[in-house]
């Protein structure tokens, strides 16, 4: 007789075992017929499940967390079944959910194409509007084999042979198709109602370049409609914000074969990194850090020690010469425990924060690259404190209302923060380790933040924060972290004199704010569609002439603002005003000046706006005040576009 306890705390007995169906049901009709599936005692399964036992029971529906990749896993079952379908001679091989979708990879003679998805797509309603039943059946792993042979499904017996033996084999059948798949699913096709392929690519049988290459079919599912119509709106949007796009349009970057995965800065995209080091810099400074700088290439012999031979290795650069092994730094930390170790360290130096605009080179594979987001070089707004245990929490809060500041002033205030606390493998203490996931909670709470535990994900070497903001579209962006670390300081022998005298290992916080500039600037780019705020702005302000005797007037109140620290240029195109002031608002140049003869005479310049407004006019000294407190404070609401 199971008793099965609701998330409200009321239970319910039954006589004999129960499905989770049967349960729903219990509790009332249009529950039952909203039931994707059940959470029991922690796991998701299939509403089909029997529960024998006593056990906790949350109900699985549309509303639920754990809907969304439901949805979308069945989904992937849908594609294959009209796949198999429409083009019998097609293997599926496997489908899986990823971020905001799901895809299938296929091994198929002829190459699909995108006019195939509204075939596809109107086979995939129709399955779903038939409302076929998805079963669960468990089978041996003969039965499973002998099953795909038979229907020649040769990649799906080669995944069985890859299974552990211990493993329990299930396969899913709706209508006259049936998969491998551990599940769990939805009851019935008919809950899959807002479905949507979006693209093609290609990739290796099991991401190896040595077996054959299939055709993978990527798409998104919601639970309704708008949804989905919300997300196809926000991916055209993504599309028009791409900062590959922007960055040509705007002449800020590029990459090329010759230096894959490294950024070519253009003068007008290097005046946006110089704008966000130097912020960075200030901040970095008023907040008692102190800035260092690392060497680029390092003995391979440090790397080991500090243990990044050991994780990094297959993605560090390396160079030999003179008989000896260096690495090209995939990171700065070791580099910043040398310069700690430079002199003897009292308890009253700690903490000690040191800063560094830190260059690294990682050897990410070809695939993994995108744009300025994914790089092989980078440079990391890096930063490592250096204190004892007692200061993590001081330390880590002070933190969290610096990242606040910084993210407010570039345009972010939608952040989430992620705890992850302590791994099975790991190296310190218990005690430490309760010390330093205690800090990190205190710290917090005691800013008021809700945030999300994520156990066992930490680094072997301590907790750690993630900070991820959320642009304009609402993706994700994980940033900002700060991390707590017991064992590189110990391995690199740095030390200091407590206050009894005796030697102490420092506690090492890494802490970066912005991460990568390249992948921060990229987000800026997507952010702000190129319309960057006037302190970002790479051109703050155009100036223009109506008529080529204005030129002279023009010239000068160009270097009057350059010479105000201002990002400025002109243009003394023999061209139509209005064909000019179309063309630099195309370019998101924030204001532009115009001077014809008035303007001249009364030593002025009409100012506009990049999104059209009109200023009227201004006197030259108080158009450069109103640039300078604009562009010299460092926040967003300079122009409004």
């Amino acid at each position: 007789m199971p008793q099965i306890t609701l998330p409200d705390g009321s239970a319910r007995q039954f006589a004999n075992p129960v499905s989770v169906f049967d349960v729903a049901a219990d509790i009332g009709a249009g529950l039952a017929k909203a039931a994707l599936a059940g959470v029991v005692d922690g796991e998701l399964v299939d509403t089909s499940h029997i529960i024998e036992t006593d056990a906790q029971l949350a109900i699985v529906t549309n509303k639920s967390d754990e809907a969304l990749p439901l949805i979308r896993h069945s989904t992937a079952h849908l594609l294959a079944q009209a796949v198999k379908q429409l083009y019998p001679e097609a293997q599926v091989t496997i489908g899986p959910v990823v971020d905001d979708g799901f895809y299938y990879d296929f091994a198929y003679d002829r190459a699909f194409t995108p006019d195939d998805f509204e075939i596809i797509e109107k086979r995939m309603s129709e399955l779903a509007s038939s409302g076929d039943k998805i079963e669960r059946q468990v089978v041996s792993r003969d039965e499973a084999k002998a099953f795909f042979k038979d229907i020649g499904e040769d990649y799906k017996v080669e995944i069985i042979d890859s299974i552990p033996g211990d493993e329990v084999l299930t396969l899913y059948k709706q209508g006259d198709f049936t998969d491998l798949c551990r599940g769990p699913h939805v009851p019935n096709t008919q809950h899959l109602k807002a479905f949507k392929l979006t693209k093609l690519a290609g990739a290796y049988w099991r991401g190896d370049s040595n077996n054959p290459m299939l055709q993978r079919i990527y798409g998104t599912a919601f639970s309704d409609k708008k949804a989905l119509k919300t997300h196809l709106n926000n991916l055209a949007e993504a599309e028009k914000r791409d900062h590959r796009k922007i960055g040509k349009k705007l002449d800020l970057f590029h990459v090329q074969e010759e230096a894959p995965g490294m950024v070519f800065w253009h003068p007008r995209g290097w005046a946006i990194y110089q704008a966000v080091e130097q912020y960075m810099r200030k901040r970095q400074a008023d907040d008692g850090y102190q800035e260092i700088r690392t060497p680029q290439i390092v003995d391979y012999s440090l790397w080991e020690r500090s243990g990044h031979a050991d994780k990094f290795g297959d993605n560090m650069f390396n160079v030999e010469t003179d008989d000896r092994r260096y690495a090209v730094k995939p990171m700065n930390c070791p580099g910043h425990v040398q310069v700690f170790n430079q002199g003897l360290k009292s308890y009253r130096d700690l903490p000690l924060r040191y800063a560094e605009f830190g260059s690294c080179h990682r050897n990410e594979m070809s695939g993994a690259l995108h744009g300025i987001m994914r790089v092989r070089a980078f440079t990391q707004d890096d930063g490592h404190i250096f204190c004892a245990e007692s200061d993590i929490q001081p330390e880590v809060a002070k933190f969290i209302d610096f990242l606040h500041s910084v993210y407010e002033d570039f345009g972010f205030t939608d952040i989430i923060y992620r705890l992850s606390t302590r791994p099975p493998e790991r190296v310190g203490s218990d005690e430490a380790w309760d010390k330093a996931e205690k800090a990190l909670a205190v710290a917090l709470d005691s800013a008021g933040l809700d945030w999300e535990e994520l156990p066992g994900e930490g680094a072997f070497y301590g907790p750690k924060i993630e900070f991820s903001l959320k642009d304009c579209l609402g993706r994700v962006w994980q940033c900002g972290t700060m991390q707590v670390d017991f064992s590189m300081p110990g391995r690199l022998d740095a030390s200091f004199v407590a206050e009894s005298g005796e030697k102490e290992v420092p506690v090492m916080l890494h802490r970066a704010t912005i991460g990568s500039f390249e992948r921060f600037i990229g987000i800026l780019i997507e952010h702000y569609e190129g319309r960057l705020p006037v302190w970002l702005a790479p051109v703050q302000a155009v100036v223009l002439n109506i008529t080529d005797k204005h030129a002279p007037y023009v010239e000068e109140v160009t270097k009057i603002l350059q010479n105000s620290g201002l990002r400025t240029e002109h243009d003394l195109r023999n061209e139509k005003i209005g064909f000019k002031i179309r063309e630099w608002t195309l370019e998101r140049v924030p204001y532009l000046l115009v001077a014809g003869e008035r303007e001249v005479a009364n030593r002025e310049v009409a100012v506009r706006t990049r999104n059209g407004e009109d200023l009227g006019t201004f006197s030259i000294d108080d158009f450069v005040n109103k640039l300078l407190t604009e562009s010299g404070r460092g926040v967003t609401a300079a122009v409004e576009d």
